[in-house]
């Protein structure tokens, strides 16, 4: 085992989520306010030098899966440029980035190039008034075709990332799974997390993965999947026979997922959380700034990481939205 890759619980930290940028051209209801937030200064957000800086030290120190996430990481400029360098990290193994979606068909080809290897998309509609409802932004926007440009890119498996919210866009749930059946996409059906200023969502909007697993079953058996789709979170999927796709389902609410929690986030401005919604976080920025090793400061870091969440007693760690450390 690699020194520095367990933390006090003797779980495996191998996945960095890396927020490139706090902003978004989404304001969807679950994740951001719909005034925004105040932006972090330029000067205080990492540079793409030292993110990729942090990547190389931790790398000795177990980390070899990461993920590009934001706010929305596709608005930060040459974001192309980043995955390059984080391509050229020795022991790196898996580099992915979660993304609304927006920039694919003019993206993925430039990110393929430089080294990403696979894309997750939120997509919490079909329909293009929803979409434009739920995101609160008017934005031209297929997932559809979002989703074909990145296939065609080669950043497989493409995953699908669907907030389900009960009266606003769980009539959909069947849409979305029967998508499988005619790609070879994966859809993930994800509890939602009321938190933060998100007053307008509540526990009454959660649908439990549970129900969710119900519904699909009427549309055909459900088999349990270990193919392709599976990666580096706590998804857990589930095939229809012969479908080239998988449905998966994310239950941070009704079935916690913690004890098999492999990952730490770094944020825009450079503060590493070892639980989205834990307490504990260390300035990274500054000791990086400083000339500073990190590794005193990550290892101190995995030993308080916690057991697990608490978010059922709705305690988020300081976060007002989920935009800050891009879920």
């Amino acid at each position: 085992m690699i020194a520095g890759s367990l933390d006090q619980f003797g779980r495996r930290i191998e996945y960095l989520r890396i927020s490139v940028t706090d902003r978004c051209n989404f304001r969807c209801a679950y994740c951001m306010p719909l005034e925004g937030l105040p932006w972090l200064p330029r000067e205080s957000i990492l540079t793409y030098e030292e993110i990729t800086e942090v990547v190389r030290q931790l790398a000795p120190l177990g980390v070899s899966l990461l993920r590009i996430t934001g706010g929305e990481p596709t608005i930060r400029p040459q974001l192309s440029t980043l995955v390059a360098m984080l391509r050229a990290v020795p022991g790196i193994e898996d580099i992915a980035l979660s993304t609304n979606g927006v920039k694919l068909p003019e993206m993925s080809a430039e990110l393929k190039a430089a080294g990403l290897d696979r894309v997750n998309m939120s997509a919490d509609s079909l329909r293009a008034d929803r979409i434009k409802e739920i995101a609160r932004r008017s934005l031209s926007f297929s997932p559809i075709d979002a989703a074909l440009a990145a296939e065609r890119a080669g950043l497989g498996p493409v995953k699908i990332n669907t907030v389900v919210m009960r009266g606003i866009n769980d009539d959909e749930i069947e849409d979305f799974a029967r998508l499988t059946l005619e790609h070879p996409w994966h859809v993930r059906f994800i509890e939602l997390m009321p938190v933060g200023e998100m007053a307008s969502l509540t526990m009454e909007h959660v649908v439990p993965s549970d129900e969710i697993l119900a519904r699909l079953s009427r549309i055909a058996p459900l088999l349990p999947d270990a193919g392709p789709a599976r990666g580096n979170g706590p998804a857990k999927y589930h095939r229809f026979a012969d479908a080239p796709g998988s449905v998966g389902v994310i239950t941070p609410m009704s079935h916690t997922y913690c004890g098999d929690c492999n990952r730490v986030r770094l944020t825009a401005d450079g503060r590493l959380r070892t639980c989205l919604y834990g307490e504990e976080e260390v300035n990274f920025r500054d000791a990086l700034r400083a000339g500073e090793a990190l590794a005193p400061l990550y290892a101190s870091a995995l030993a308080a990481k916690p057991k697990e969440h608490a978010l059922l007693q709705m305690r988020v760690g300081g976060l007002r939205a989920l935009s800050e450390v891009g879920g």
